[in-house]
């Protein structure tokens, strides 16, 4: 293989990791929600811990990685004002999933809805932003045809889940710290 090859696909490595992480969120961010045993407080102390999660991984890591790599540490406005609006939007996107499941929203009802809608969303704002060359009547049907699936598949995944099992109740022996599980 020649020089460069071997990345021709690493894009798809990230965007596959990508969708296992965000595939994952909104179940994680739930479950946090609710192992904080509070139901008025609960989403908002998850979403702390989201935030210093962010933090760390969103602050920490780059400052490193530029400061290994030798950052000229120069930042252009426009850089910066897109990059902060990226950053408003994707953590604001967050905030409303925790809403979302403080309003009884089931995660993968929730997350599918989010799945599906976020590509549609996505296609509408980069076509406004940088239209095809010759305009919108340059696109393919194909396109459209995607959009409606997305769309489509989110309605379907969403009436159609699969109904979650009981829960089993655990009773805890004070004497020894136990649980035990009864049905």
């Amino acid at each position: 293989m020649a020089a460069g090859q071997n990345d021709s696909y690493l894009w798809l490595g990230y965007a596959v990791l990508t969708f296992i992480f965000w595939g994952t969120y909104g179940i994680f961010l739930h479950s946090g929600q609710l192992a904080m045993n509070d139901s008025v407080n609960g989403r908002y102390k998850a979403y702390l811990f989201v935030g210093i999660a962010y933090f760390l991984t969103a602050v920490l890591a780059p400052l490193f990685i530029l400061a290994i790599k030798g950052s000229d540490w120069s930042f252009p406005g426009r850089g910066i004002y897109l990059s902060l609006i990226a950053g408003f939007v994707g953590a604001a996107g967050a905030f409303c999933v925790l809403l979302s499941f403080g309003a009884k929203g089931m995660p993968s009802v929730v997350m599918s809805i989010v799945f599906s809608g976020a590509p549609v969303v996505n296609a509408i704002v980069a076509l406004s932003l940088h239209p095809p060359e010759g305009g919108l009547r340059q696109i393919k049907t194909p396109f459209y045809l995607g959009i409606l699936l997305a769309a489509i598949g989110g309605a379907l995944v969403t009436l159609y889940k699969p109904a979650p099992s009981k829960p089993q109740l655990i009773q805890v022996n004070k004497d020894m710290g136990q649980g035990q599980s009864r049905n």
